[in-house]
């Protein structure tokens, strides 16, 4: 991006930057490690947004971060119509996968003050705007608000054919069935958990680059069984402080189903078999 030139990094809201360098951090964002005033900070900048653009992450991380570790938002703007999130430095370590399942049941054990489901702000994406409006129906917030919308747009981009369609209604019916006898807290959930989105500083796992809902848990559980990187040890140490429920195996996939549909949105038909190997237990 050819704005993100000295001149650019000089308006950052520092006394004295002393360097700036690209750094890997993901497909959505330009990431940068910045050295300014002493000390070191991770930079995020999206192209053409305003600074709201951020909010929803910067919401996501204070409210995880009220129970475990998570990078701490420094400054947040917008700078010749780019924009920013600076968060202080994370140094990777060493970590265990046991004190990672403990923090992941620890946000889980956060239920939401309204007992609803939802978030206090929305989240666009590339392909839609997530709409976290609260709802006190569990299974009317996963059809309406993530499912249905998701759905429409694998149709508008032509990845979608009746053969999913049909299976897809009666993946609808039975998630309805279920949850229509069974009742959900609205636990906080980091809404993207995939092994991409943790990290071990200071010896410590640390969740970073949340998608913050508050929703079943058993959404984000799902997300760790999509791409592994998650080892017994995690779901051992989870399981001890937050038993899961029974039959969780069973219903996974509803779930799986999600995470699986957004990549063939995004990345089209190489990941269709994964979605309809899910669409035919339906």
């Amino acid at each position: 991006m050819s704005t993100l030139n000295h001149q650019w990094f000089q308006q950052l809201p520092f006394k004295q930057l002393t360097s700036y360098q690209p750094v890997s951090g993901g497909d959505i964002n330009e990431s940068y490690r910045i050295e300014a005033d002493g000390r070191s900070y991770f930079i995020k900048v999206q192209p053409n947004q305003p600074a709201k653009y951020f909010a929803h992450e910067i919401n996501g991380l204070k409210a995880i971060g009220k129970v475990t570790n998570t990078p701490t938002p420094v400054h947040n703007g917008e700078i010749n119509g780019n924009a920013y999130l600076v968060l202080n430095w994370l140094d990777e370590s060493t970590g265990s996968q046991a004190d990672l399942g403990r923090a992941v049941a620890t946000m889980h054990q956060q239920y939401s003050a309204n007992n609803q489901f939802g978030f206090t702000d929305n989240h666009r994406t590339k392909a839609l705007v997530k709409d976290n409006s609260w709802n006190s129906s569990w299974r009317d917030f996963y059809v309406h608000q993530r499912l249905l919308p998701e759905v429409q747009v694998a149709s508008d981009r032509v990845r979608w054919n009746r053969w999913r369609q049909e299976h897809f209604a009666q993946m609808v019916k039975q998630f309805n069935a279920y949850y229509q006898g069974h009742d959900i807290r609205p636990s906080l959930l980091h809404g993207d958990l995939w092994a991409g989105n943790f990290m071990f500083a200071n010896d410590q796992p640390y969740l970073i680059d949340p998608d913050a809902v508050y929703g079943d848990r058993e959404f984000d559980l799902a997300m760790t069984t999509v791409f592994g990187g998650f080892d017994n040890d995690f779901y051992q140490s989870y399981a001890a402080q937050y038993p899961f429920t029974p039959g969780i195996n069973d219903r996974l996939p509803w779930y799986r189903f999600y995470y699986l549909c957004m990549h063939l949105v995004l990345f089209g038909e190489s990941y269709g078999g994964a979605v309809d190997q899910i669409l035919a237990q339906y």
